[in-house]
């Protein structure tokens, strides 16, 4: 289920993109920065846990998400491509890992790994001086 984030919470700035683009890329403000603060957030405080406890380059040590989106040419096309972008990275943490189970190797499994070092080891033991 996709989590909401209302659109007061994060903020829409239009930058100038980097790149080709001839005289037009001097005077026209078409990339968008999105700055979602995570901590201000009012996301569950189980997902604001997950969110920042990811190892993502695109959240600061200040728990804040930048995302930077100039792929269009449009600067509409790039505010949606960045807030899409924010929901996936909101969504990636919804749903909470599965707890991993210890196990214990099987009986069998230990017996074929020492099987198998004992070979190794007659091998080994082979590579020796030859006694006259």
């Amino acid at each position: 289920m996709p989590v909401a984030i209302p659109h007061h919470e994060y903020q829409i700035t239009a930058i100038r993109a980097q790149g080709a683009g001839g005289q037009n890329i001097n005077k026209v403000s078409n990339a968008v920065h999105l700055r979602f603060d995570v901590r201000a957030s009012s996301l569950a405080d189980d997902h604001k846990q997950r969110l920042l406890q990811l190892h993502d380059h695109r959240i600061t040590r200040d728990g804040v998400v930048v995302i930077k989106a100039q792929q269009h040419r449009s600067l509409e096309l790039n505010r949606d491509e960045a807030v899409r972008r924010l929901h996936e990275l909101v969504d990636s943490v919804a749903v909470p890992p599965p707890v991993r189970r210890p196990t214990r190797p099987t009986f069998a499994s230990k017996l074929r790994r020492l099987e198998g070092k004992t070979q190794r080891s007659q091998i080994k033991a082979l590579r020796g001086r030859v006694a006259e």
